[in-house]
């Protein structure tokens, strides 16, 4: 499932994260890459250990906490925290897959994650760069995306994809992987599914003696399915 979470951080928090990278120590990119990855891969990111990564990445996963749209599609067990990345004109990273597991050193001896879902929070708007699409690849084809500040997209961390080369200005973002507590991406997104039409008919009709019922489908899915 392909997922557009709109307006994940507010002006004050998009200024924040933008104004804290102004400076930043960018690094060679290729150091979190997997040695695939690192063949096709050319932009500069900050250091997982970079205090401003550390202080910014605070800021995104309590905006996350307060977004339910993200919260329904992803269904987030363990959030690996947020790293940065920025590319200039020419700088692009090929087709590639995420690695399975990402190992999480952030607080004390590192911890496995499994990279059931990959995020892409945009910093920059599109007026800001031009190219630098991210491109993910399904079984209905290939979708470019390129969303105004603010936003984020979730996909399959299973997904082929791509950020195309830049070819004016440049393209800031934040990146994340998410271990959900559903495995599969089929089921994930029935329940999305089910908890966004719960949501309308709650809005529609907030007595409908069904709600209880749909909702315990919900939940008794969700427990049949959860990974915990």
């Amino acid at each position: 499932m392909l997922l557009h979470v709109a307006s994940v951080l507010g002006a004050a928090e998009l200024e924040r994260c933008r104004g804290g990278l102004i400076g930043a120590d960018w690094r060679d990119g290729r150091a979190t890459a997997g040695y695939q990855s690192a063949r096709a891969k050319q932009n500069r990111q900050l250091a997982e250990d970079d205090p401003v990564a550390k202080q910014l990445g605070g800021v995104i996963l309590d905006a996350l906490s307060r977004s339910a749209t993200f919260f329904a599609g992803a269904l987030p067990r363990r959030i690996f925290p947020p790293l940065f990345n920025r590319y200039e004109v020419g700088e692009a990273f090929g087709m590639h897959v995420d690695n399975a597991v990402r190992y999480d050193r952030s607080a004390g001896p590192s911890q496995p994650l499994r990279t059931d879902l990959s995020a892409t929070l945009f910093l920059s708007g599109p007026g800001d760069y031009d190219g630098g699409e991210l491109v993910v690849e399904d079984t209905f084809g290939a979708h470019a995306v390129k969303l105004p500040a603010g936003d984020l997209v979730l996909y399959p961390g299973s997904s082929l994809h791509e950020v195309r080369p830049v070819t004016r200005g440049a393209r800031v973002a934040a990146f994340f992987w998410i271990q959900s507590l559903v495995r599969s991406d089929a089921q994930r997104r029935m329940l999305f599914d089910l908890d966004v039409s719960i949501q309308a008919l709650t809005q529609r009709v907030p007595d409908a003696p069904e709600l209880v019922r749909l909702t315990g489908v919900y939940h008794n899915l969700l427990r049949e399915w959860s990974d915990v």
